[in-house]
């Protein structure tokens, strides 16, 4: 099984972009990502998922746990050290669907 690295190494460049919104079913900003150090797995993560799935619902949330490794199971046992994480376990859990918009550098 590959790691966190290993599997950001397969990913999307997303050097265009700077920052990304998620948005619930009501048009209401979510969530916000940003393109830098200490986010950029998770950006790119969710761009990967967002582009492949059409936002971040159920399927993509359980891609996007798989591609984070060995984070997901340190953010289940440390709920809190990893938001990115835990929005996607709530994902699950809650059935909830986001759409993404990225923005430009």
């Amino acid at each position: 099984m590959a790691n966190f690295a290993e599997n950001l190494e397969k990913l999307e460049n997303v050097d265009a972009f700077g920052s990304m919104k998620l948005f619930d079913e009501m048009g209401n900003v979510c969530g916000v990502i940003e393109n830098k150090p200490g986010s950029a797995g998770s950006f790119r993560v969710y761009y990967h998922a967002a582009l492949k799935w059409g936002g971040i619902g159920q399927k993509g949330a359980q891609e996007a746990l798989a591609l984070f490794a060995e984070h997901t199971d340190d953010a289940r046992q440390n709920p809190g050290k990893h938001p990115n994480i835990d929005l996607l376990f709530d994902i699950i859990k809650n059935n909830t669907v986001y759409s993404v918009r990225c923005y430009p550098v």
